[in-house]
């Protein structure tokens, strides 16, 4: 997997319009300009990695725009040694901004088996080392290993699930984007056992969160 001074290039660029664009957590900013998004693109794709825009994957789903990876990153307030679980691995490009952070225990679930297998690999490929990937539904969280101190979801929910809320630290971050067509970027922060500070960061739109039927 090469990267080179061309797309290095491509992402200074990059990270300079999203700091225009109002991003401004450092750290964050350092992640997305290391991670090189063209390794999670599809091969057709590959001279577009570096546009600020969503592109289709396998399984019918997208690598997310990396404004709103920047976006939902930075709203994750991460501090070294946090336990994060993401909601949707897809691509594995946002699982790989969050590693770039460094000193995150990082866990990720996805539910399409064919982006599970295809991103499983791809991070042994690269190297890329999350605590854990996971097969499964994203609604019902990861109870055995809880709780976080954020969790990410990467794919819009018509609603909260509540699963995710039960599996924060008191002080934890959910960040989700919630709505039907469109999304509203929210924010939980767990201030109690049952106490949750709720706050929303505008609109987006997202792929749907899917649920086992059963």
């Amino acid at each position: 997997m090469t990267d080179s001074t061309k797309h290095q290039g491509q992402r200074r660029q990059l990270v300079k319009l999203l700091e225009e664009k109002g991003i401004q957590n450092k750290e964050v900013l350092t992640a997305v300009g290391t991670v090189p998004r063209h390794w999670f693109m599809d091969t057709g794709l590959e001279a577009y990695s570096y546009v600020d825009k969503a592109y289709p994957i396998a399984a019918d789903q997208t690598i997310s725009q990396p404004y709103t990876v920047a976006f939902q990153t930075q709203l994750l307030e991460l501090q070294k040694g946090d336990k994060v679980l993401e909601i949707g691995t897809g691509s594995g490009y946002q699982t790989a901004v969050l590693l770039a952070l460094e000193g995150l225990k990082v866990y990720t679930v996805e539910r399409q088996q064919q982006l599970f297998k295809k991103t499983a690999l791809l991070f042994k490929k690269l190297g890329l080392q999350p605590k854990k990937v996971i097969f499964g539904d994203g609604y019902q969280g990861l109870p055995d290993q809880a709780p976080f101190d954020a969790i990410i979801v990467t794919a819009g929910a018509t609603e909260v699930p509540k699963a995710l809320l039960e599996q924060l630290t008191i002080g934890g971050r959910l960040v989700i984007p919630v709505g039907e067509k469109d999304q509203i970027m929210t924010r939980y922060i767990r201030t109690g056992e049952k106490s949750f500070d709720r706050k929303t960061f505008g609109n987006f739109r997202f792929d749907p969160l899917l649920k086992d039927k059963n």
